[in-house]
């Protein structure tokens, strides 16, 4: 790669200037990504950078070598370091005026720490769609458009691939906090908003592969049986690649294989992104529902010892190993060993036969007051489960005749009442629910602080 890519072209973003560097590189890319190309005369980016650094919220350089200069100085310090760094070149033309151009790695390696940095999704409508066209039309460059739809569903599959890695990555994070507001903030605020709202729930919608997967394999699989197509697709990339054509129709082979394989594999990972989904918002809820939760039960002081085993453990830094370096957890449970068995822990040897003398049957009322306080507990437990169903009857409920309301106007007396209101945002994404909920702004209502939301009627 460094024979492309200078070696000392990534110091600007890991140097103590990385904030100047980079809102300075951001203002040039958005300057000349306006141009017919990305050069611009040089004088027009110095006066860019000298408006940037006159501003007060402009980050001041700390490297000894800015703090004599003015704005316009530093601007053309900033210009002649990314000159030297390997991200512009600077040539002058005919008319002896400079202009600077981004180089072509430093273009591509933008977009993508743009792309990051705005926390753009991947819009798998667009790579299903495209590779779905491509294969319905009628072409007379079948090379081409077979090499299109390869890196297409590359795309495709790669964007999938992230998608599963980053829901483990928040069920991960899960651990990391100690309290609700932090768990709701994670969940509502950075999950559903980045993961469900943006890439899942399309998936599961709009961009749903299995519309179009049965006609996309079927159309590929009659290529590969079409020798006149192998023929002339062969031959395209054969000119394309610089190879011979026998070379080239085993990789026409190879491709509409790899593709195939590729959709017909797909279930398994849409299946392990639902499992992570429901594995992540279930695991969140449970841990909530844990620390709000609070009684002397034997639940209630379990909850209490495992929050200080996690405070313990977080203010010592100790990883999960080292659990057993707390202190207050020796004179918490002792267990013993033994060497010397006795004579329970021996084998009783059966012994002969006894005469058996049957007992009376005594006949004993069943005490219908127990078994009603039981069948109670029973029905009360059953109640305050929380289901789909439920929680439709619910929002009905508070919703009345009204079309719309908000998340903060439902009661708010008790903690099963916020936890009612998580279930209602988390069933808000499902399809069969009669309504669908929209994120507002933050809001505090009944001694709870949280990302407030709309609740609509679906019509």
């Amino acid at each position: 790669m460094f024979h492309v890519i200078p070696e000392n072209f990534f110091v600007p973003l890991s140097s103590p200037n990385k904030i100047v560097y980079w809102e300075c590189i951001c203002r040039l890319f958005s300057t000349m990504e306006h141009q017919l190309s990305f050069g611009v005369e040089r004088d027009v980016l110095v006066d860019e950078l000298e408006y940037y650094f006159d501003q007060t919220h402009a980050a001041d350089p700390v490297e000894e070598d800015f703090q004599a200069l003015d704005s316009r100085g530093k601007a053309n310090r900033i210009l002649r370091k990314l000159e030297a760094y390997g991200w512009i070149e600077v040539e002058t033309d005919k008319s002896y005026v400079q202009r600077v151009n981004f180089k072509e790695y430093a273009v591509r390696l933008m977009k993508t720490l743009l792309e990051i940095a705005e926390g753009r999704q991947i819009e798998y409508q667009g790579y299903i769609y495209t590779i779905y066209s491509l294969l319905r039309s009628s072409t007379d460059h079948p090379g081409i458009v077979l090499l299109q739809i390869l890196e297409n569903t590359d795309l495709l599959i790669t964007g999938l691939k992230n998608l599963n890695s980053n829901i483990k990555h928040y069920i991960d994070e899960l651990t990391r906090h100690s309290t609700v507001a932090e768990i709701m903030d994670a969940l509502f605020n950075d999950y559903i908003t980045n993961i469900v709202d943006k890439a899942y729930h399309r998936l599961l919608t709009s961009d749903n592969v299995s519309k179009f997967r049965p006609e996309i394999i079927e159309r590929l699989e009659s290529k590969s049986h079409s020798q006149s197509y192998l023929k002339q697709a062969a031959e395209e990339i054969a000119g394309i690649r610089e190879i011979s054509q026998e070379e080239a129709r085993e990789l026409v082979y190879r491709y509409l294989h790899e593709i195939i394989e590729a959709f017909r594999n797909m279930d398994d990972i849409l299946m392990e992104i639902n499992q992570k989904n429901t594995q992540y918002q279930r695991a969140a809820i449970n841990r909530a529902k844990f620390l709000l939760s609070g009684n002397d039960d034997v639940r209630g002081q379990l909850k209490e010892i495992l929050l200080g085993i996690n405070e313990a453990m977080n203010e010592e830094h100790l990883e999960l190993g080292g659990i057993y370096r707390i202190e207050f957890l020796e004179g918490l449970i002792r267990m013993y060993h033994s060497s010397v068995m006795d004579s329970n822990s021996l084998y009783s040897p059966t012994e002969g036969r006894r005469e058996f003398v049957p007992r009376e049957l005594e006949e004993a009322e069943p005490d219908t007051e127990l078994r009603r306080e039981k069948m109670r507990k029973l029905a009360e437990k059953m109640q305050r489960i929380l289901s789909p169903e439920k929680i439709g009857k619910y929002v009905e409920e508070n919703l009345g005749d009204r079309m719309e309301m908000r998340a903060s106007e439902l009661p708010l007396a008790q903690a099963e009442d916020f936890i009612k209101i998580i279930y209602i945002r988390l069933y808000g994404q499902r399809k069969n629910m009669t309504y669908q909920v929209e994120s507002l702004e933050k809001t505090e209502a009944g001694g709870y602080r949280f990302k407030d939301f709309m609740i609509r009627r679906k019509k």
